[in-house]
């Protein structure tokens, strides 16, 4: 009698189990289906057919309408018939809504920079310390040509300040074709908010190793940055790399000094180029930089790989200058422009672009600061303004080919500077 109750105490029990297993199975049942239906949702907002325009989506089916046009014209090839050029594949709010007659002061410094996707995370952060219009040119290869048109329309349609201010541009081989992404909801169907989408770009981070990518395909940085500058309509810009930081409040305090004074077509401003150790955080001040800088955190731009490459901008003398003010920004000094030089700069957006004959590693930037130099511009050291770049360069972190491509640009450049005594004949300079 007494194990006959035990035994029907431990039938109920059993039942109870069971029943309340089989209930979390129909619950997480229920929860995947609607999570599925909402991901359906989401997928068709984002990706789905422009047509209906309703419940509110009318400016994302905008949106939507303008990436589906720019695909449609198949791009431009460059001038070497080597690459396709989508140029503002996606546009910002701020240069859609950019009329006739709105205020200048606007439009006077924009970033322009650009990256594979691998290095695409990078825009969150350097959205937050820019905060104003950015162009940014992308090169993608193979697969990477459907992913890159995705995540970027899915950052411009769930980032508000992405939509505000940033311009996309996509560079891919002339042999292949960007298409609208509409095919791909499964391995986009995760995409449901600002945050979701830089996660996922998180997940593709370096996947190449600095230059090398997949397929043996050169990096056409010089062309990138050409396509980048091209697509901003400011009066000055700024082209840095993906994985550079400026000083903060860099936009307000420009525009305060180029506005008090008069300005000249033929100078440029440098900022001082500094890198970081990967564990410390940006500094956002020339205060905070100085102090990590005496305590060896941060260093000059490239000093373990090419000292020479930033010596002169002479980094003892900026440290040690005078800033009459923390909101101040003025020229620091002057500079004449010495072999191998290659400083970050503002300058007006009628500087002579980048020879996009030169791609992947050495002499990309050097050869333009050298025409800058031979076309009469002057460097002028801004005193409290700079750039900063994400972890120390080392010899390790670089791929394969490096001294190859380096010394294949470096017989380049020799023929750039003598076809610089055509361009420039009334010059005296040399580079």
């Amino acid at each position: 009698m007494h194990l006959s109750k035990k035994c029907s105490a431990f039938k109920v029990v059993l039942s109870a189990l069971l029943i309340v297993a089989l209930l979390q199975l129909i619950y997480l049942s229920f929860l995947s289906k609607f999570h599925g239906k909402q991901q359906r949702y989401r997928y068709s907002e984002l990706f789905g057919s422009s047509g209906a325009k309703k419940n509110g989506h009318q400016e994302k089916n905008t949106r939507k309408e303008r990436l589906r046009y720019s695909l449609s014209t198949g791009g431009i090839f460059d001038n070497s018939g080597q690459y396709r050029v989508y140029k503002n594949l996606i546009k910002s709010d701020f240069t859609t809504n950019q009329k006739p007659g709105s205020d200048p002061s606007s439009n006077v410094l924009a970033l322009a920079t650009h990256t594979t996707i691998n290095n695409l995370h990078h825009l969150e952060s350097l959205l937050e310390r820019w905060q104003n219009p950015l162009s940014v040119a992308i090169f993608a290869h193979g697969q990477d040509v459907k992913f890159a048109t995705a995540l970027v329309y899915a950052l411009s349609f769930f980032c508000p300040q992405i939509q505000a201010l940033v311009d996309f541009h996509l560079v891919c081989l002339s042999g292949e074709m960007a298409s609208f992404p509409e095919q791909d909801r499964e391995h986009f169907a995760g995409l449901e908010d600002c945050p979701s989408v830089f996660t996922r770009l998180e997940t593709h981070r370096d996947k190449y190793k600095n230059y090398a990518i997949s397929g043996n395909v050169s990096y056409p940085n010089n062309l990138l940055r050409n396509v980048a500058r091209g697509g901003t309509e400011s009066s000055y810009i700024l082209v840095i790399d993906m994985d550079m930081m400026p000083s903060a409040d860099l936009h307000q305090q420009f525009l305060a000094m180029i506005m008090s004074r008069d300005p000249g077509s033929d100078e440029v401003f440098v900022l001082p180029a500094f890198e970081i150790r990967h564990a410390r955080k940006m500094p956002a001040s020339k205060a905070e930089l100085v102090q990590l800088y005496q305590v060896g955190e941060v260093r000059p731009f490239y000093e373990e790989l090419c000292p020479r490459c930033q010596a002169p901008t002479n980094y003892s003398q900026w440290v040690n200058s005078h800033v009459r003010g923390t909101s101040t920004l003025e020229v620091a000094y002057t500079l004449t422009w010495m072999d191998p030089w290659e400083p970050f700069y503002i300058g007006p957006r009628t500087v002579p672009l980048y020879d996009e004959n030169f791609k992947q590693y050495g002499f990309n930037r050097i050869s333009q600061a050298c025409e800058l130099h031979v076309a009469g511009y002057r460097f002028s050291v801004l005193s409290s303004a700079f750039v900063v770049h994400r972890g120390f360069k080392i010899q390790g972190e670089f791929h394969a080919k490096k001294d190859e491509e380096n010394k294949h640009n470096r017989v380049l450049f020799r023929s750039f500077k003598e076809g610089l005594k055509t361009k420039y004949p009334s010059s005296t300079r040399r580079c």
